[in-house]
């Protein structure tokens, strides 16, 4: 069921000369929940990367690239740590997710959190004119005098939330988290090998290191990593006359997934893409958190942490384990719950996840894990017969033989993926019913 996330602004974003004022939402801060919080007023010191990074953003938010057609646009999610301002968005399919991490800033940070900021279609448009070298003032957040004369002026946007959306801000940093990194070309390169990829939304090509360049290939090669659907990459061609470098970061080499993700450094700041394993396959449904969300010790151990999180630059899994006392596998596995509840993101170029709060918990996107809720009725109703390392789970369209070592079945949707999008509903089960019989002879 798609949710409606209502936006409410004290007047539109705006671009003013040297002036750029980014309304924001409701948020969360250190201060606690906020109307419309104010995080910084200052300088960005690189102001033509930045409007492009941020038209960049938007240009994602607002494309479909699987079967194009005019839809909804969603306002970037802008995080301040202290040090940066990371702004997030999501393609309308699902398939392409972007961030904005922008460091050139030279001015007073007046809280830490997360919001939405309003991008419209004027701003979009100043955006575009920006050049130069000279800075840009920037305010996230209108000053409380500000928000008094501007009385009567709110705006108000409504906006369908799909649910494969908010559940591809959970799956994309738990694969991301999983990458390393595979090849880094310096600007000129990197600028000659974009301009070089196919720009059909939907070619897929394989890439390889070669020297100081990247080598395109047709077919899958060792080594090399999957970029499907190449033309999801347009939305980095912009920003190519500021590239610095150019990073790419891939599963290890016989993982089988195919999604990637692409870091372009700017003066001050990086511009990232994840793409999805293929234009018509959304993040939404690889089922990498599912593991994860079916331990209720996890959701526990997310209790914990939850309070100890407080918007830091990275975060740090030895100090949270010797702050909260638990081990550090399992403050790995509680921040991908606190994940699941757009909570917590990864960044591939710092190898450490980040604090930021999406209006969302984690019982909403419990429910919308179908497969998860599906394992949980099987394993209460006592559908699953342990028989060593292997399990019966009886269904309505029969036994199902589950290997519970390797995460096998004999279901239609095991052999389809080979566990490429996750486990299945019957391998959850049976792992849901392993723990419980492990925890009570323990």
């Amino acid at each position: 069921m798609t949710a409606v996330q209502a936006y409410s602004y004290a007047a539109p974003s705006f671009l003013d000369g040297s002036r750029l004022g980014l309304s924001t939402s409701g948020g969360r801060a250190l201060s606690g929940p906020l109307p419309r919080p104010r995080f910084f007023s200052g300088l960005v010191t690189e102001a033509a990367p930045a409007a492009a990074g941020l038209l960049a953003l938007s240009d994602v938010a607002m494309t479909r690239y699987h079967q194009p057609r005019p839809g909804w646009t969603r306002d970037p999610v802008v995080t301040c740590d202290g040090q940066r301002l990371r702004m997030e968005s999501f393609s309308a399919c699902g398939g392409v997710y972007a961030r904005l991490d922008l460091a050139a800033l030279d001015g007073d940070i007046l809280d830490r959190g997360t919001t939405n900021v309003d991008v419209n279609g004027p701003l979009r448009e100043a955006l575009a004119r920006v050049g130069g070298k000279d800075p840009l003032h920037l305010g996230v957040g209108a000053d409380e005098m500000a928000v008094t004369t501007l009385d009567g002026a709110v705006v108000e946007k409504k906006v369908p939330l799909p649910p494969r959306w908010l559940r591809g801000f959970a799956e994309v940093q738990v694969i991301a988290a999983g990458f390393d990194l595979r090849a880094e070309l310096t600007g000129p390169h990197a600028v000659r090998f974009l301009r070089s990829l196919p720009r059909a939304a939907g070619a897929t090509v394989w890439v390889s290191p070669a020297g100081r360049d990247l080598r395109v290939h047709t077919d899958a090669r060792p080594g090399a990593v999957c970029l499907a659907g190449a033309g999801r990459v347009a939305t980095l061609l912009p920003l190519l006359r500021f590239a610095k470098a150019l990073r790419v970061y891939g599963p290890p080499a016989g993982s089988g997934s195919t999604a990637s993700v692409w870091e372009l450094e700017l003066p001050g700041m990086r511009y990232t893409l994840a793409i999805s394993p293929a234009p018509s396959r959304g993040f939404s449904g690889e089922g990498a958190v599912l593991d994860h969300l079916s331990t209720d010790e996890a959701a526990g151990d997310a209790d914990v942490l939850a309070p100890l999180l407080a918007f830091e630059p990275a975060i740090e899994v030895g100090a949270l384990a010797d702050a909260s006392g638990l081990a550090p596998s399992r403050v790995r596995a509680a921040l991908t719950q606190l994940g699941t509840a757009g909570r917590v993101g990864y960044d591939l170029h710092e190898s450490a996840h980040f604090h930021r709060e999406l209006p969302y918990d984690r019982d909403q996107v419990a429910e919308l894990n179908p497969r998860l809720t599906a394992a949980r009725a099987l394993a209460s109703s006592g559908a699953v017969l342990m028989t060593g390392d292997r399990a019966e789970v009886t269904t309505p369209g029969g036994v199902r033989i589950v290997g519970l070592a390797e995460g096998s079945c004999t279901c239609e949707w095991w052999f389809d993926h080979r566990g490429s999008r996750g486990p299945c509903k019957h391998v959850l089960a049976a792992r849901i019913v392993a723990r419980v019989a492990v925890e009570a002879n323990a």
